[in-house]
Formats: structure tokens, C-alpha cells, sequence
């Protein structure tokens, strides 16, 4: 299994950025990231067509991790929500998602009926209920290495001090890291870097509530992680549909083919020609 603590221990802040399918796995490692993501909006967005509004479970998640472990050796933190039930259901969400290959999970603290982190309405559980989640996730764990990242989206809906009061207990409870969702600055980060002793991840999403900070001003706080969940996919949705209005205004695709990845470029990245040497040795056996 690969582990997110040897990548953070590799370059810190740690860019985690999000991918949606294996080839996505693969694009990203040939750009040179040392971690990925699988992103609970991403699953109901590309893989159903649906807002991420808790439609999704277990199963849904699981399909989508299992092809992106199978092509790619780099560490994998999964999106799994709340846990989808009651403490008995995150431990067998644990356990099914670790055995997928993931090298983490972070869960959060929102109502079940939970809403994106970064619209307005969302509504989160008592302390207690999401130290049980945490609780059942680190029981439910075969190997130390696999990550229980707890996010909490209190910022915005409790004080910053109210806040602090859960990441003390989720720590307590076994969280690996702190997962601040919607930090509208940097002196917040900052803050609850200096009051616990665990990694904390931010996220950069865009069109969210958090400015695009940078890396380097993301390390400058404290913060060792940086999430990007759907950078690349909502590049591809702009792509795809400017090339569908062209193919259907135009008649042809002439006009953007310097915009598509080439043959040859796909099939670098698949390995094509290593499969290709495969199948004609086992021709010439027959």
C-alpha cells in the first residue's frame, strides 16, 4: 500500500491533486505530483451526474477508487463523507476502503445530508457524534500507514475558539491530520497550526470561500497539505463542451486540433506499445 506520510515527508506543503479516472492517475504522475485524490463531488458529478449532495455511497466510491489503485502506485486519499451511517457503517467503510488500495480517507463532520463545504446552509453534528466516526475509523484500520484525516467544516458556523475545542477532540479521538474546510484566510490557518501538534490540509478548490493562495504561502503558515480536488476536472468539463459547441457549429474538429491530445501522447501514457509487444509475442506462439 503507499503510504501519505512518505510523500509528505517528501515535500511539504503536499500537493494533493484530484483525479477522476486512471488515466487521470497516470496524467498526473507523468506531471510530477506525488499524491492523489478521489474527490466524493468528483464520484457524483462525473460518475452519475448528480450534485454532491450525499447521493452517493460506499459502493459508488469503491468502483471508483479500485481502477485508479490498479494503474497507479502513488498514495490515494479518498472522500469518504460521513462515513455513511452510524459508527458500525464507517467501520466497514473503512475497512472496504482500505482494502481497495487507498492510503487514506478523510471523513467529516457534517450532518449526514451533507451539502459541498463551501456553499451556505451546511450543518454539522455535535463533537461527540464525530469523535464516534473517528473512533470506529482507527478501530476499523488494518495498518498504522492507512490516514484517518478528520475534516470539520465548524469555520464559518462556530467561533474559531468553538472550532479549536473540536480538532482537540478529533485528535484525541485518533485523527491522523486536521482538515480546516472553508478557511477564508491564512491568519486562520496559521492559528490552529500553532495551537496542535498534527499535519493540517487546506483546501484549494476554486470558486470556493478560500482565495487561491499559493504553496509556498500555504507553507509559510503551517499548513503541510494542499488539496486540489477539482482543478483538472472542471479544465476538462471546459474543454469537452467547447469542443462539442465547435464539432456542432463547425461541422468538423479542423479548428481545435492543436487543443487535443495527440494519438501518440495517449498512447505514451497508456504504455501502449509494451501491451502492443505483449500481445505479438503470444501471436507468435501460436
Amino acid at each position: 500500500m503507499a503510504n501519505l506520510w512518505t510523500a509528505l515527508s517528501k515535500e511539504k506543503p503536499l500537493q494533493i491533486v484530484g483525479v477522476i479516472n486512471p488515466l487521470c492517475a497516470l496524467m498526473a504522475k507523468a506531471a510530477g505530483f506525488q499524491a492523489l485524490y478521489l474527490s466524493g463531488a468528483g464520484v457524483a458529478n462525473a460518475n452519475f451526474g448528480i450534485p454532491d449532495l450525499a447521493m452517493t455511497n460506499l459502493s459508488d466510491v469503491l468502483a471508483a477508487i479500485r481502477p485508479i489503485t490498479a494503474v497507479s502506485d502513488l498514495p490515494l486519499l479518498v472522500d469518504a463523507d460521513t462515513g455513511w451511517g452510524s459508527p458500525l457503517n464507517v467501520e466497514r467503510s473503512i475497512t472496504e476502503i482500505e482494502r481497495a488500495g487507498a492510503a487514506a480517507v478523510h471523513l467529516e463532520d457534517q450532518i449526514t445530508a451533507k451539502r459541498c463545504g463551501h456553499r451556505d446552509r451546511k450543518q454539522i453534528v455535535s463533537s461527540q457524534v464525530m469523535t464516534e466516526r473517528l473512533q470506529a475509523a482507527c478501530h476499523a484500520r488494518k495498518n498504522s500507514t492507512f490516514k484517518i484525516i478528520a475534516r470539520t467544516d465548524a469555520l464559518g458556523i462556530e467561533s474559531k475558539e468553538a472550532t479549536l475545542e473540536r480538532v482537540h477532540a478529533y485528535i484525541k479521538a485518533g485523527a491522523d491530520a486536521i482538515f480546516l474546510e472553508a478557511a477564508t484566510t491564512l491568519e486562520t490557518l496559521q492559528y490552529f497550526s500553532q495551537q496542535i501538534n498534527v499535519p493540517i490540509l487546506a483546501n484549494m478548490t476554486e470558486f470556493g470561500k478560500t482565495p487561491l493562495y499559493t504553496v509556498a504561502e500555504f507553507g509559510k503558515v503551517g499548513v503541510s497539505m494542499v488539496l486540489y480536488p477539482l482543478t483538472a476536472f472542471r479544465a476538462m468539463n471546459q474543454a469537452a463542451m467547447d469542443a462539442y459547441q465547435t464539432v456542432r457549429k463547425e461541422g468538423s474538429q479542423q479548428s481545435i486540433l492543436k487543443k487535443l491530445q495527440t494519438r501518440e501522447a495517449l498512447y505514451q501514457l497508456l504504455n501502449y506499445e509494451q501491451y502492443e509487444k505483449r500481445l505479438d509475442h503470444y501471436q507468435e506462439e501460436e
